[in-house]
């Protein structure tokens, strides 16, 4: 499968890369991460009957606050490994390190080893020496832990190992009963009356190693409150699009990615932080540098907009360049290089379709708007990013890895090879025989790359080299 760049001097060589790429992509009817109102939805109970080392694609919703549980016990689709996988310089030996998560979504290692996992039905769980501690840690604030929302990112302070503070993203449920009515109330209610309204928000809290958290504090609450009674209709369900990633540059500051919760307007409006990737202090306040401080009708945390729902967001080790990963509609999926202040298109342009069919917006492209470094078509669910610098696989040292999770033209990780001057040359899939759904995929301190199963049954994966 050829990779392409998006580096293209006009929307008609667009047009031919798009047709040209078509062509040479595995072909697939489905939509990606986030469907149209009313289709079945990744992580709604939706069951899949692929087979291998994976032993199914089954996908299941985690059970928070509104969730529903999807259908049935859940199902074991992974097996206990573990493999030895792929072929050539690909070719990976991989362990499973715990199976106890539900729904994993984000992952911070600690400075001894151990790790720190989100689970999105609303829970922070640690590996300790290899062994998921049963004790979940709290507490937590109150959240939406429905469709794809709930407990998302972690990420450790930079400095954590002097003052222990860690960092998360959710899905904040407003505290307005008229917006959201309590838990206990709203599951009493008809199915078309139980609209919640909820914003991406960023916690901080101090952790001492145990299982209790202290100094739990909103530092960012986006404005960007959507899903509650006569919410606008979207293009989906209110319940998905959060974005939510996290990333430290060096010099300390936060950078959080926030998505279009389905409701497109919101990516191009500078009063909305919604569709955005915005950057703030550790303690939430704004940046006097920052691109749109003291201008007018645009909200001062906004470093770039025109983003549909980026779910990875990675600092390059040795360059410190801003890479991110983004959700598009029907094909269009992308891998960017975030620059601040710019505009990266949606819904204004996009290499995707509508769910309809139609073009989006103005079309591939237009004036003013950034280009994908790479993009997929048909769609691959992109999900979490990061950037191999370690010395295990030393012919990846530079490369980027990405997870996929859509099915049929997802569930898997994909290497993006790059050549010296940073150019995408070639790609190569890692792990579909797994046939998992890859939320994230990170390398450890110990050089190691882990992954995480976006499945009810969900799992961190080690990979090593092939022994």
């Amino acid at each position: 499968m050829k990779l392409f760049s998006s580096k293209r001097a006009s929307a008609a060589s667009s047009t031919l890369a798009l047709a040209t790429f078509l062509a040479l992509s595995v072909h697939s009817a489905g939509v990606a991460q986030q469907p149209p109102a009313g289709a079945a939805q990744p992580g709604a109970g939706a069951q899949g009957a692929g087979r291998g080392p994976g032993q199914g694609g089954g996908q299941g919703q985690g059970r928070g606050q509104g969730a529903g549980g999807g259908r049935g016990a859940p199902v074991d689709t992974l097996g206990a490994g573990p493999w030895d996988l792929g072929g050539g310089r690909g070719r990976v030996h991989v362990s499973v390190l715990t199976k106890g998560v539900d729904h994993p979504w984000g992952i911070a290692f600690l400075p001894d080893g151990d790790m720190l996992i989100t689970e999105r039905p609303g829970r922070l769980r640690v590996i300790r020496k290899g062994v998921l501690d049963p004790t979940p840690i709290g507490p937590l604030p109150e959240m939406l832990a429905e469709g794809l929302g709930g407990m998302m990112d972690v990420s450790l302070h930079p400095q954590f190992a002097q003052n222990r503070l860690i960092y998360f993203t959710y899905s904040k449920r407003h505290t307005d009963p008229k917006q959201c009515p309590p838990e206990s109330v709203r599951q009493t209610l008809p199915a078309n009356q139980r609209a919640c309204s909820a914003t991406t928000a960023v916690a901080r809290a101090r952790w001492d190693g145990g299982s209790t958290l202290t100094d739990v504090k909103d530092i960012l609450v986006a404005d960007g409150w959507h899903g509650g009674p006569g919410a606008p209709a979207g293009i989906g369900p209110a319940t998905g699009s959060y974005g939510s990633r996290l990333a430290w540059d060096r010099n300390g500051l936060l950078y959080i990615t926030t998505g279009d919760r389905n409701y497109v307007q919101f990516s191009q409006n500078p009063m909305s932080h919604n569709g955005k990737i915005l950057r703030v202090r550790d303690d939430g306040s704004v940046p006097p540098d920052n691109p749109f401080v003291g201008k007018a009708g645009y909200k001062p945390e906004i470093y770039t907009l025109g983003h549909r729902n980026p779910l990875g967001l990675y600092f390059h080790p040795e360059t410190g360049e801003l890479w991110s990963t983004e959700e598009g509609p029907q094909g269009g999926d992308e891998l960017n290089k975030i620059v601040a202040g710019k505009n990266y298109g949606w819904a204004e342009v996009s290499l995707g379709r509508n769910y309809d069919g139609t073009i989006v917006g103005k079309g591939f492209t237009a004036p003013g708007y950034e280009e994908p470094l790479v993009f997929w078509v048909p769609a691959i669910a992109i999900s979490g990013l990061s950037i191999y610098t370690g010395d295990k696989f030393p012919a990846w040292k530079g490369h980027v890895f990405v997870g996929a999770m859509r099915n049929n033209t997802g569930q898997h990780i994909q290497h993006v090879t790059l050549n010296a001057k940073g150019d995408p040359t070639g790609r190569e899939i890692i792990l579909p025989e797994l046939k998992q759904r890859i939320r994230e995929v990170k390398p450890g301190p110990d050089g190691y790359i882990y992954a995480l199963t976006d499945e009810t049954v969900g799992a961190v994966l080690k990979l090593e080299p092939a022994q």
